[in-house]
């Protein structure tokens, strides 16, 4: 009762044991990734095909898991097979073992080259990894190693999952991994040994087999027979007699007399070092059987040359250097500098000596100076004076340099970045013209009809936006790199841009064309700095023609007309309309945005009154038709003016001006800015008609009394609609009028008709302002810091850079090379077009020709070697070229013959004469030569070193742990080298009674 009485207030705590542990939450996270990756049950592929391992194609899948605030990550590693392979996915085989315990006794893929490292030791082709994070410590302890082990086999046998299931434990570096693979009432466990130093009984095939036999502990006796597969690998290092061939380049011969001012315009190539490093021969026995050989501490049959199989791969020299490469590369280097040219080279060569006074254009105002420095005024007057040479073999920078002669010597020859021989031959190289007998005609341009210029390599500067490859800009940019890289780096590209401006000057001055650019407008698809040079060579066209027309035309010219001779249009600036006028859009492109009058002509209205003329407002035929017609360049066919049946003629127009790609899109900007208002669309249509109004009064000088209908049927035939009526008499006839567009009341060529005043082209204002314009080029030009003008010429470089490693690759012919090739054309297409290509993609495409070129210096490099050229039979040549090529495309190549092939005998020869010259005995060839078969005796020397590794596999299939189980396959890989020994063992157990 007592008991009963007593108050219930004792509270008693619950351990609820049915929580999951944060073991159990990995375990449940590692069952659902593998569910997810649907890696349930047990598929059978077909058997592996030899090498498949290195030529299929293993792809893998990443998740993320965590054992508390521990992150794993789980990749499934698996190769891709063919959808026949996978037919029976989804059935569940019981009654055989796991894919992957089949796998374990393949002999088709021993020692693959390029595998994951688990491939390679127990030939799997599917299995799933576990390892820490990156940013997580690894799993040192045997504790955690053994959790983790449990975790994975608890949900292997969860799942029914027979993939291999790996744990990677320890350092990373050391490459520790144990795993498991389950299947029905049968398991394989993982385990490895990694040691530093080597155990005397490992290091042999006998010690091997006993610690094998060992761990397998089978009850049978006696054991059944174990397959084995050696793998010895020597390594080649020192070459002797096969130097590296490249040489250096003859810096002092670029200016000398062997090699001349041809020199700069190639580029190096090749490798300064030979780019292979080492050779690595595997002798291979695939097929051996225990007591076939003997190998151990005191005797071995393991003799290379008897191996039936023989493997070659050659190890590469990190990061050889490579001319071309460098090269290009530290022209780039220039377009992360920020100095400008008077920067690098202090004060303009005109400033230092006391120049006066300072145009508008830094270090390019010859004109202005101290009575100090009159030798140089002298020197410069010296264009207008005879001379023993023609005038037009003489430049600018010339006459300053030999008028300068007496301030260099106090100055020090030093301070000058580039010396008199390497900068003449360098402008020679530029402008072969100042060479010949002919004058500057331009006889020396581009030939636009060149054989060349239908070729892809010619046209590749259309993809690259660089410019020809016989144009002065690619020459320009051959020859700064040149500079840059053998004569003075950025001082002495800073000092030839400086001359280089200075000879644009001189030519712009005295009409002399620029050598080296196509005729016509600027090429759009060329680069900005090509287009500037074009731009000035019209300019100087125009000029020259402006010039010719003054000294030709003056007695055809009006009275009083004397002083306007040189406003006149020389012939070439003549159209031939009838093609070039059908469109009405023709000159949209040709606005000047230009204002000012640059011609001291009359005005229109004393012409007209000098002609015995008023002129009207309007410009119709009552006020203009008995002007004198002036500026006719032929009459157009059988057509007549509608009116008063005049023959119609083509009149004398004014050229559209050339314009290059940030003027187009300066002129965009500006048209933008007009707004979408009505007044500012008809400002921005009156800009845009500067041209067509041009041609109006052209065309109403040529033909006095014309209207508007007879401007639109030669100017925009199609606005003129023309069809057949009957007239009053019945007769059929022809009447025309314009189009709808032109009757729309005030349209545009209406008001540029009623303004239009008959004036001859020669006496308009210029649409082209060639001074102005050559002047604008001339200051762009001067004011280019060398970071700007790498930036111009990066795209000439890069394209000089591809055609070299093309025309190197057609000696060698390596289809690996061409591909990479068409590889780097596509990527440079892409990024060259963009107006400002990131750094990090130039330093791609740098990076990819810089590869080219090594892959190629190999492949030289191998055909020395193994004497290619030397070969006398066509048959065994073509087998070394291929084997040669096999080389650089594959990660190892099997020697056809083994030591009996040509190939091998070869490798077997390198072998000898490396080990003799090691030993500092006689070579093969003097030893054969020595009559006592004591004396050979006595300096025969081992033909291969000991080997730098030695692989061997153990197989075999026994009943495990009992004599009445199931036989199964045990697997034992072990690699040993100088500095590392290691055993993977693969070993499987029925568990049906266990």
């Amino acid at each position: 009762m007592a008991a009963d009485s007593e108050p219930e207030s004792e509270v008693f705590e619950i351990t609820d044991f049915t929580t999951a542990s944060e073991w159990e939450r990995f375990i449940s996270k590692i069952e659902e990734v593998l569910n997810d990756w649907k890696l349930i049950g047990n598929s059978l592929g077909k058997p592996l095909e030899k090498g498949v391992f290195t030529s299929g194609t293993w792809e893998e899948k990443s998740d993320e898991i965590s054992f508390a605030d521990f992150k794993f990550s789980v990749t499934h590693h698996y190769l891709v097979q063919d959808s026949t392979d996978k037919e029976g996915k989804d059935e569940v085989l019981e009654d055989v073992i796991p894919q992957s315990m089949q796998d374990l006794l393949c002999m088709n893929n021993d020692f693959p080259p390029r595998a994951h490292c688990l491939v390679r030791w127990y030939g799997l082709r599917e299995f799933v990894v576990i390892a820490p994070a990156a940013n997580h410590d690894a799993v040192l302890s045997e504790s955690k190693c053994n959790l983790l082990l449990s975790s994975v086999s608890i949900a292997l046998g969860n799942t029914g999952c027979q993939v291999p299931l790996f744990v990677q434990i320890h350092h990373k570096w050391r490459r520790m991994y144990v795993g498991e693979c389950q299947g029905h009432g049968v398991r394989t466990d993982f385990e490895m040994v990694h040691l530093r130093k080597v155990p005397n009984q490992y290091t042999h095939l006998s010690g091997l087999l006993d610690i094998f036999k060992s761990k397998i502990g089978c009850p049978l006796t006696p054991l059944p027979p174990v397959s084995i597969a050696i793998r010895l690998t020597y390594v080649l290092q020192d070459w002797q007699q096969y130097f590296w061939p490249q040489q250096p380049p003859d810096i002092d011969a670029l200016v000398g007399g062997e090699v001349g001012g041809l020199e700069f315009g190639k580029l190096p190539f090749g490798a300064c070092e030979d780019p292979i490093s080492e050779l690595h021969l595997a002798t291979t026995w695939p097929h051996l059987t225990e007591g076939i050989i003997v190998d151990n501490d005191v005797y071995s049959d393991l003799d290379p040359i008897q191996a039936p199989h023989w493997s070659v791969r050659v190890r590469k020299a990190d990061n050889p250097q490579c001319l071309l490469g460098d090269f290009v590369t530290e022209f780039f280097k220039i377009c992360r500098r920020k100095e400008s040219t008077d920067e690098i080279l202090g004060r303009s060569t005109f400033e230092e000596e006391g120049r006066v006074g300072k145009g508008s254009f830094d270090g390019l105002d010859c004109y202005r100076f101290s009575p100090e420095i009159a030798d140089i005024t002298h020197a410069l007057s010296k264009l207008t004076e005879p001379a023993p040479v023609p005038i037009h073999k003489l430049s600018v920078s010339n006459m300053v340099h030999t008028a300068k002669k007496k301030i260099r010597k106090h100055r020090g020859v030093e301070e000058s970045p580039l010396n008199n021989d390497v900068l003449n031959t360098i402008l020679l190289f530029l402008f072969p013209d100042a060479a010949s007998e002919k004058p500057l005609d331009g006889s020396s341009a581009v030939d636009n009809n060149n054989p060349l210029s239908e070729s892809e390599e010619y046209n590749l500067y259309n993809q690259f936006k660089s410019a020809p490859s016989d144009s002065l800009t690619y020459k320009l940019a051959l020859c700064l790199c040149m500079i840059n890289f053998y004569h003075g780096g950025l001082k002495g590209v800073a000092h030839l841009w400086q001359e280089f401006v200075l000879e644009m000057r001189f030519r712009w001055e005295n009409n002399f064309l620029i050598p080296g650019l196509a005729s016509g407008p600027p090429d759009l698809r060329c680069c900005l700095l090509h287009q500037k040079l074009q731009m000035l060579n019209c300019c100087i066209e125009r000029k020259k023609a402006r010039d010719e027309g003054r000294k030709t035309n003056t007695s055809d010219m009006f009275p009083g007309d004397a002083g306007k001779a040189g406003d006149q249009l020389g012939p070439d600036n003549l159209k031939d309309t009838d093609k070039e006028k059908g469109e009405v859009g023709k000159s949209w492109d040709s606005w000047s945005d230009s204002e000012e009058e640059f011609f001291e002509c009359l005005s229109d209205t004393e012409e007209l009154k000098g002609n015995g003329q008023e002129s009207g407002k309007k410009g119709g035929p009552k006020e203009t038709a008995s002007l004198k017609p002036e500026g006719r360049l032929h009459q157009h066919g059988k057509l007549t003016l509608l009116h008063n049946g005049e023959p119609l003629y083509i009149p004398v127009t004014q050229e559209p001006a050339p314009m290059t790609e940030d003027l187009l899109e300066e002129q965009s900007e500006v048209l933008a800015k007009l707004g979408t208002s009505a007044e500012g669309a008809h400002l921005r249509a009156r800009m845009q008609s500067a041209c067509l109004l041009s041609d109006m009064e052209s065309f109403k000088a040529a033909n006095p009394g014309c209207f508007l209908e007879d401007f639109v049927r030669w100017y925009s035939p199609r606005d003129y609609i023309e069809e057949e009526v009957i007239d009053e008499k019945g007769n059929m006839v022809l009447k025309g009028e314009l189009s709808a567009r032109m009757k729309i009341p005030s349209n545009m060529w209406v008001e540029a008709w009623e303004t239009a005043k008959p004036i001859p082209a020669r006496r308009q204002r210029r649409l082209f302002d060639d001074t102005r314009e050559a002047e604008k080029v001339l200051h762009y030009l001067a004011v280019q810091k060398p970071a700007d003008l790498a930036r111009h010429l990066l795209p000439c470089v890069i394209h000089a850079a591809v055609l070299k490693v093309k025309e190197e690759e057609n000696l060698e012919n390596i289809s690996l090379v061409k591909k990479i090739i068409k590889q780097i054309i596509t990527h440079s297409s892409k990024v060259l077009h963009f107006p400002n290509p990131e750094d990090k993609k130039l330093e791609e495409i740098i990076h990819q020709i810089t590869n080219v070129e090594a892959i190629i210096a190999r492949a030289r490099s191998l055909k020395a070697k193994f004497g290619t050229e030397k070969c006398e039979q066509e048959e065994e040549k073509e087998d070394l070229e291929k084997f040669v090529s096999c080389l650089l495309e594959q990660p190892e190549v099997l020697v056809v013959g083994a030591g009996r092939g040509h190939a091998g005998k070869i490798i077997h020869k390198l072998f000898v004469n490396a080990q003799r010259a090691a030993a500092m005995a006689p070579p093969e060839e003097e030893l054969k030569r020595v009559s006592s078969p004591e004396e050979r005796r006595q300096n025969s020397v081992s033909d291969f070193p000991p080997p730098a590794g030695r692989e061997l596999i153990l197989r075999t299939t026994v009943p495990r742990p009992a004599p009445y189980s199931r036989a199964l396959p045990q697997r034992m890989y072990s690699v040993l080298t100088k500095e590392d020994f290691r055993l993977a063992g693969a070993f499987s157990s029925d568990t049906s009674f266990f």
